[in-house]
């Protein structure tokens, strides 16, 4: 097979399906009380605080030129997002005022919070992929860098659960939802390419793209999803679930021979 057909073949797949496959797992598991989305939420906060902590911080150090870039960068990309979502905010203001929800800047609905993850991990994605196609470029094709993307969609699958998630607890269709977390597996396959034909990625764009990304999550963790799992549920067991999410986090991070 040809190379470059490998390369988008297998990061479509693994990218794009381990997503999706997420949001459907997603859709299947979703609960309509409070404290079943209270859980949920409270559950996928700790599982994204564990791919940032464990996965994308470690790699963005190892890649950084400079060590303090990775802290700067991670903390630029959290109030990006504030940045963003203020402004989301206002503009939501402006078109409902009769809604109080949007007026305190940095709280709005769990729909924008599943678009800012999936902002997020579309932008995670992108280092990500340009790893498999620089081991393809390099070794060619291969059991390393079919594993490396194996990896990916096992890492997607959380990933497209915390995306879907919140968009379904707000309202939206299982569909649109399902769309939205593959979606943000597109840039994978975009970011192969780029791999392949660089053949090495640039160490510093790397760990500014993680940085970013990272940032981003940690906003969408304590501004969005443990303040709403709060406010369904104040409970003992909102916290357990919490750290059951990072467990599996490590579970997945480290369960399959991925580490740094």
């Amino acid at each position: 097979m040809n190379p470059i057909l490998f390369t988008i073949l297998l990061t479509a797949v693994t990218g794009v399906g381990g997503l999706a496959l997420g949001g459907a797992l997603a859709a299947l598991i979703k609960r309509e009380s409070p404290r079943g989305t209270s859980l949920m939420l409270s559950f996928t906060a700790g599982l994204m605080l564990a791919i940032v902590a464990l996965d994308m911080v470690p790699e963005a150090i190892e890649a950084a030129p400079w060590l303090p870039m990775t802290p700067l960068v991670l903390v630029a990309g959290f109030l990006l997002t504030y940045l963003l979502n203020c402004w989301i905010d206002k503009s939501a203001h402006h078109e409902d005022k009769s809604n109080p929800h949007h007026c305190a800047c940095g709280h709005h609905d769990l729909h924008t919070a599943g678009i800012v993850l999936a902002a997020a991990v579309a932008l995670h994605n992108v280092p990500v992929g340009m790893a498999v196609g620089a081991s393809v470029a390099v070794q060619g094709i291969c059991l390393a860098s079919v594993l490396a993307a194996v990896t990916i969609g096992l890492h997607n699958i959380p990933e497209g659960m915390s995306i879907a998630i919140p968009l379904l607890h707000d309202g939206s269709k299982t569909v649109s939802a399902i769309a939205v977390a593959a979606l943000s597996g597109l840039p994978t396959v975009l970011g192969a390419l780029a791999g392949y034909f660089v053949g090495s990625q640039t160490p510093a764009a790397l760990a500014a793209a993680l940085s970013l990304a990272g940032g981003a999550m940690l906003y969408v963790v304590f501004f969005e999803l443990l303040p709403e799992a709060g406010g369904l549920w104040k409970s003992r067991w909102s916290i357990l679930a919490t750290v059951v999410g990072f467990a599996l986090g490590v579970l997945l991070i480290f369960g399959h021979g991925h580490h740094h």
